[in-house]
């Protein structure tokens, strides 16, 4: 198993803290998750919100100030009464109280961290329609933990202390962690179950948070893998747990941030599929494969899969290094056809989702984020 991103795994909690005589700041959801996953080390080796110099490390070079790397901003946007020197405690609207010592007030050029972490400014990507209604300025330093929140999905929290001593209870030392926003058809499973293969178990690890309009639902995604894995998985093999955070649609730079956080779960592997971490058109196909080439020191290993397919002359599902017939034999999974085929209420084709899966999907009036 490796050691935390940055060699400790980061622990800023302390329940005994007192926040009645200072002054309270309301902070919403994606903010409130990124505050546990700093107090509970999801995020290590950070400790707080980034100060000035790590920041633009990261929007420059990829890496923190001490050189470790690190591809997305963590920041906190706030224009108010607050200065440097202050306490002050954030307060989610999930219930997550926290204390913050402010560090740094900066300012900062959206129209660059749009570049720089989105590959573009265009306003109809989700990141950077995001960033555009940010405060003008943002804040660092350190925050602890006083108060976690309670939320829909909490019974499949797992805590990074949580998931390495399962890990361990299991005899796993090789794990490989799936990260999804989606719900699952034939293909991923094929991605899955390829990858397993030759690890000891994995860890599948579905965000849940802010997505784009026409992403599925977290309780359709978690709901559709309960019923994958009960059908279709050894019980001992793998793991079902959420991310709490948002998606940020940052492509290649996305892909590394996903890595850096599963390998502090524990993990020793990542699968990273095609267009991960996409939308749109933004990005290459393959950019957040490449990627992974510039950081030869992350510490944890990248496994890439390009295109599957099922082949009806094979039989199965197969991808372009194993599969010798021609095009006219494949039929490819694509999200959006899926998506369509429940739409309608049509069932999707055995060969493209399993039918428990399916079912699932199909009982939601809209399975859908508006």
């Amino acid at each position: 198993m490796p050691a935390p991103h940055g060699g400790k795994l980061i622990r800023r909690v302390d329940g005994n803290k007192n926040i009645d005589d200072i002054e309270k700041i309301k902070v919403s959801r994606d903010l409130a998750h990124d505050l546990e996953n700093i107090a509970y080390g999801v995020f290590s080796p950070l400790e707080g919100f980034m100060c000035r110099e790590d920041f633009e490390s990261v929007l420059h070079h990829m890496r923190l100030a001490n050189d470790l790397p690190w591809t997305i901003p963590i920041v906190f946007d706030f224009d108010d009464s607050i200065k440097e020197g202050d306490e002050v405690a954030l307060v989610g609207e999930n219930g997550t109280v926290a204390i913050m010592n402010i560090e740094e007030i900066y300012s900062y050029d959206k129209k660059e961290y749009a570049e720089k972490v989105f590959r573009t400014t265009d306003i109809a990507h989700p990141g950077v329609k995001k960033l555009t209604e940010m405060k003008e300025k943002l804040v660092g330093g350190k925050i602890t933990l006083v108060k976690e929140g309670k939320e829909e999905f909490d019974k499949y929290y797992l805590k990074p202390y949580e998931t390495r001593i399962l890990f361990k209870e299991k005899g796993w030392r090789d794990i490989v962690a799936f990260q999804t926003r989606n719900v699952p058809h034939i293909g991923h499973e094929y991605v899955q179950k390829t990858a397993l293969t030759f690890v000891d178990g994995i860890f599948i690890n579905p965000i849940i948070g802010k997505k784009k309009k026409g992403d599925f639902k977290d309780e359709v995604i978690l709901k559709a893998y309960d019923a994958l894995i009960e059908h279709y998985y050894l019980k001992d093999r793998a793991v079902l747990a959420i991310l709490k955070t948002e998606m940020r649609y940052a492509g290649p730079r996305e892909a590394i941030f996903h890595a850096i956080v599963r390998k502090n779960f524990g993990c020793t592997h990542f699968i990273v599929g095609r267009d991960h971490a996409g939308v749109g058109n933004y990005y290459g196909p393959y950019d957040a494969h490449e990627i992974f080439n510039e950081f030869p020191d992350l510490g944890i290993t990248p496994i890439f899969f390009k295109s599957f397919f099922y082949c009806k002359k094979c039989g199965g599902v197969v991808n372009e290094k194993i599969c010798p017939h021609d095009k006219e034999h494949h039929v490819y999974y694509s999200g959006t056809a899926i998506r369509k085929m429940l739409m309608n209420g049509e069932m999707p084709p055995e060969t493209m989702m399993r039918k428990e899966v399916a079912e699932i999907i199909m009982s939601y009036d809209n399975p859908f984020v508006d």
